[in-house]
């Protein structure tokens, strides 16, 4: 019998959707599972921007504003609005917040982080993201669910305990995070408020009988017993905790970060927080027509800006600023060319922020490439697969060894120094990461071939070609290549005249350009 239904048929129990502020599906049921190491007191914290960001009105790459102007002219931002980063790139006008913690070196934003073979869906790219699979693969536990379910298989029997008192993650919401689902159950608890939670009564409990509906009447008794034990650490570090920034009012998403610091500086072991913003899903209305510097996606900018310049002010404030590092998601990014709507539609790729005092601060990656003659559909191009972020942070936050990473992930893992100043634990030769790939191809534009020249320096490089919705289309190659020039000859006489991408990646390097197709 399926949970859901259990909980809608059941007449012996009458059990409410939230039990003690924790979602009842957050609850742990037996599966492999395990705790990150305990003897670790670093944090992360995820911050989720529902609805698909719009990256390039996010972080505007500068060297290409004239021709986004030409395709998005209904919301484009006037280039003296912009906040200045260097001479390639800006960021939105009511992210001053962000700036600041970037300037002071506490900031680093990835270029044009998507997946292969993007999905438009909502629900579908979201599953993507959060589970860490490949856009064909339907896996059903989270990216960190997998990586606590590889060390204590045991969970959540005789959990809590002495050496794992806390809750593994917490989600600050009413829902949980599927980033932390594990086999069977998630690891993630769910609660908005700690100082809300009380016991919930445990008396008159029967015998469980041997049935399917007796497994589900055992998982529920558990659930409520660990939300008992659960709760007392969580409001004992909520009493113990202390906030000394002040943080932004009316802003749900600062009083969600500030719960956070809260609890960490309260002694509280949980080693994952999820936080989440919705709204971004701006197909109309994303700028006020005539004044694009206000509308939707400017205060949702404001509200993000705002809530991170505070919590990373509050965590140095804490001493707690080389304990935890923030990172957003969102599950796409929107459309190169504007709608008649004044919004955006799905796109592919979009930046990524990650936030600390043990980031390697910067830019990471090229400004995207925008052609002259845009076409309704295309998406900015794919620079970064985002689990390769995921294992990075994995490998240097967490010590989870690289082959490790590339089973709880994918393979093709490409290791990415996020995390710099602060002990990493990492010891691939980074001497030639950041650097670029030479590569071009001719003819271009094409009509039914072109060859794509590049140099290695003696590696391993995977050379694909992508179409302009993030589809990729065909893999020309993935192997070793001696050091020098070499060529491919894509074949093309079977696709439609339009815009189309090559990417090669080796394993510190990557490039991703753009050709044409015409006829």
């Amino acid at each position: 019998m399926k949970r859901r239904n259990f909980l809608q048929a059941s007449s012996a129990v009458s059990i409410p959707f939230l039990l003690n502020g924790f979602s009842l599906s957050a609850m742990p049921k037996p599966a492999f599972f395990n705790s990150i190491n305990n003897s670790s007191d670093r944090v992360l914290v995820l911050i989720q921007l529902n609805g698909g960001n719009d990256g390039l009105n996010t972080l505007i790459p500068m060297d290409q504003y004239d021709k986004l102007a030409n395709v998005r002219s209904n919301i484009i931002l006037p280039e003296n609005s912009l906040l200045s980063l260097d001479d390639k790139l800006a960021l939105h006008p009511n992210m001053s917040g962000i700036r600041s913690v970037f300037d002071d070196a506490k900031a680093t934003f990835i270029q044009s982080v998507a997946y292969p073979n993007q999905n438009r869906s909502h629900f579908r790219s979201t599953d993507i993201w959060t589970s860490g699979s490949a856009a064909d693969v339907f896996e059903t536990t989270g990216w960190l669910g997998r990586h606590f379910g590889s060390l204590h298989p045991t969970f959540p029997t005789d959990f809590p305990n002495e050496d794992y008192p806390d809750p593994f993650a917490i989600t600050i919401d009413n829902i949980v995070s599927e980033t932390c689902q594990g086999v069977g159950s998630n690891f993630s608890m769910a609660f908005t408020d700690p100082f809300a939670l009380s016991p919930i009564d445990e008396s008159g409990q029967s015998e469980t009988p041997d049935s399917p509906y007796g497994v589900e009447l055992a998982f529920v008794r558990q659930a409520i017993a660990q939300s008992n034990a659960y709760s007392g650490t969580i409001l004992e570090a909520a009493n113990n905790g202390t906030n000394i920034a002040n943080y932004p009012t009316e802003n749900q998403l600062a009083s969600h970060l500030r719960t956070v610091a809260q609890l960490i500086s309260g002694g509280l072991g949980t080693k994952v927080y999820v936080v989440n913003i919705g709204g971004f899903d701006t197909h109309a209305g994303q700028v006020v027509a005539g004044n694009p510097q206000q509308g939707v996606h400017a205060n949702l900018l404001q509200t993000l800006s705002d809530a991170v310049e505070a919590f990373m002010r509050d965590l140095q404030q804490l001493g707690l600023d080389q304990r935890v590092i923030a990172m957003t998601f969102s599950e796409f990014g929107r459309r190169i060319r504007s709608n008649d709507s004044v919004g955006t539609d799905h796109g592919t790729a979009a930046p990524l922020m990650v936030f600390g005092s043990c980031v390697n601060p910067g830019i990471i990656g090229e400004n995207p490439e925008i052609s002259e003659d845009v076409s309704v559909q295309e998406g900015v191009a794919m620079q970064y697969d985002f689990r390769s972020i995921y294992g990075s942070i994995l490998m240097d936050w967490f010590e989870v060894p690289e082959d490790q990473v590339r089973s709880l992930l994918y393979d093709g893992f490409q290791y990415i120094p996020i995390l710099q100043p602060c002990k990493t634990t990492s010891t691939i030769d980074l001497s030639g990461f950041g650097e670029s790939i030479e590569s071009h191809n001719f003819p271009n534009p094409f009509e039914n071939w072109t060859n794509i020249a590049f140099e290695s320096k003696g590696e391993r490089m995977r050379v694909s070609v992508f179409d302009d919705l993030g589809s990729e289309i065909q893999l020309l190659s993935d192997q070793f290549f001696p050091a020098g020039e070499h060529r491919l000859r894509f074949e093309a006489h079977h696709l439609p005249a339009g815009h189309y991408y090559y990417r090669i990646q080796s394993a510190q390097r990557q490039k991703t350009k753009l050709m044409v197709k015409i006829r």
